[in-house]
C-alpha cells in the first residue's frame, strides 16, 4: 500500500527505492491537472515542466518536441491540457492542434508564443485553441490559465483581451467571405436557452456554473454548447465567447 506523505503526493516502494508519485485526489478534493508539454526547445519544456510541477495539482504526462509526437502522445498519455507551442518542426502547433481536436475534442489546448500578432492568433482560435499565452507571461499567469482550464473557463489573457475587438473582426472577415450567412443572422439561429448558455459563457462560467444557475444538468448544457459551436461555425469556447463579445459591440 502507498504511503501518504503531505499533500497531492505517495511514496511507493519499488526495488528498495522510493518513487515519489502524484496523489490523485477524489470526491470534493483536488484533482490531478494532467499537462502534456509540445515545444521544439528541449530547455524551455524542462524549465516549464519544473515550474508546473511545483503545483501539488499538476503533473506533465509527457513532453513532445515536434506537432507530430504532440498528436502521438496526446492518444498514448490523455491529457487533460496541452502546452502547444505554435511554430515547431514536421507539424507546426496549430495543424497539430486541428489534429487533435478532430480526434478527440475532450483535450483542452493552450497556445504558447513568442509572437503576438493577429495572424497566429487567429490560425490559434480556429484551430480550436481555447487560448493564447505568451511564453514570456509571468509563472503565476501560466498556472492560473490552466487551472481556469481545467475548471471550463474562459481563458483569454489580458494581452489578448484587449485586441478582441480586431481580432474577431479579421476572424469574421474570414468566415463572411466563405459564407453568405452574416455574423449576426447566424447569431439570430440559436435559441432562447442557447443565447442564454452563450451570454453565460461569455462571463467565464464553467458548465457546471451555467448548468446550476439554468437549472439542468451539465449534460444539457454541452449539448446546447454543441448546437452553439455548430451555428456559428466556431470550435471552441473561447471562440464562442469572444464572438459573442464581438456581437454584443
Amino acid at each position: 500500500m502507498p504511503i501518504r506523505e503531505g499533500y497531492g503526493q505517495t511514496i511507493r516502494k519499488m526495488g528498495g527505492q522510493s518513487l515519489i508519485l502524484k496523489f490523485q485526489y477524489r470526491g470534493g478534493m483536488q484533482m490531478t491537472i494532467r499537462i502534456l508539454i509540445a515545444d521544439d526547445q528541449r530547455l524551455f519544456r524542462q524549465s516549464l515542466k519544473y515550474l508546473l510541477e511545483q503545483e501539488r495539482e499538476i503533473i506533465v504526462v509527457g513532453e513532445a518536441a515536434d506537432g507530430q509526437d504532440a498528436f502521438t502522445l496526446s492518444q498514448k498519455t490523455n491529457p487533460d491540457i496541452i502546452l502547444m507551442d505554435v511554430d515547431m518542426p514536421k507539424l507546426d502547433g496549430i495543424d497539430a492542434t486541428r489534429l487533435i481536436m478532430e480526434r478527440e475534442s475532450n483535450i483542452k489546448i493552450l497556445m504558447l508564443s513568442v509572437y503576438d500578432d493577429d495572424e497566429r492568433i487567429i490560425r490559434a482560435i480556429r484551430s480550436g485553441a481555447v487560448g493564447y499565452i505568451l511564453k514570456d507571461a509571468d509563472h503565476k499567469e501560466f498556472i492560473r490559465i490552466i487551472k481556469a482550464t481545467h475548471k471550463g473557463e474562459n481563458v483569454i489573457s489580458p494581452f489578448l483581451a484587449n485586441r478582441i475587438p480586431k481580432v474577431l473582426s479579421q476572424i469574421e472577415g474570414h468566415t463572411v467571405s466563405n459564407k453568405t450567412t452574416e455574423p449576426d443572422s447566424r447569431f439570430k439561429h440559436l435559441t432562447e436557452k442557447e443565447k442564454e448558455t452563450l451570454i453565460l459563457l461569455s462571463e467565464g462560467k464553467s458548465n457546471k456554473d451555467i448548468a446550476d444557475v439554468m437549472c439542468v444538468s451539465i449534460e444539457t448544457i454541452k449539448s446546447h454548447l454543441q448546437a452553439i459551436y455548430k451555428k456559428l461555425g466556431v470550435k471552441s469556447r473561447t471562440e464562442a465567447a469572444i464572438y459573442f463579445l464581438r456581437e454584443r459591440g
